[in-house]
């Protein structure tokens, strides 16, 4: 079994809060999470499962967005099908896996630190990895 723990610095993201499911904001809430992301182009057709032994970082963006930079300066976002709770304040992700591939619906969860202690948070799937390229100023 592999086991993977990524962490990464807070950025300052405004927490969402709890209502009723609604479309229109859930919708909303979603293209805010992606535009919270780094600006990108997409470079080819989305993947089901990424090499996790091509893993070189994984950036969390979003409570929906994360970005895994790959080795050969390959990158893949992979937009979450709902949000994360705690991930976009946590930015770092924890991962167990049985094969040698991180692949869509997998269960990643945020990981968040208590008392220097890193824990297991909420757990949320992963959506298509998306090859993509960042927009640079």
């Amino acid at each position: 079994m592999i086991t993977r723990a990524l962490a990464f610095a807070s950025l300052p993201l405004a927490a969402a809060s709890c209502a009723p499911a609604d479309p229109a904001a859930d919708a909303a809430r979603a293209a805010a999470a992606i535009a919270a992301a780094p600006e990108a182009t997409i470079t080819g057709p989305g993947q089901n499962c990424i090499d996790t032994s091509q893993i070189r970082q994984a950036a969390v963006r979003s409570d929906r967005v994360i970005d895994f930079e790959m080795t050969a300066a390959k990158v893949y976002r992979s937009v979450l099908p709902a949000p994360c709770a705690g991930l976009g304040w946590d930015r770092a992700i924890a991962y167990e896996t049985s094969f040698p591939q991180l692949c869509r619906q997998e269960i990643v969860y945020s990981l968040t630190t208590v008392g220097g202690v890193p824990q297991r948070g909420a757990a949320c799937a992963l959506g298509e990895f998306v090859p993509i390229a960042y927009v640079k100023d």
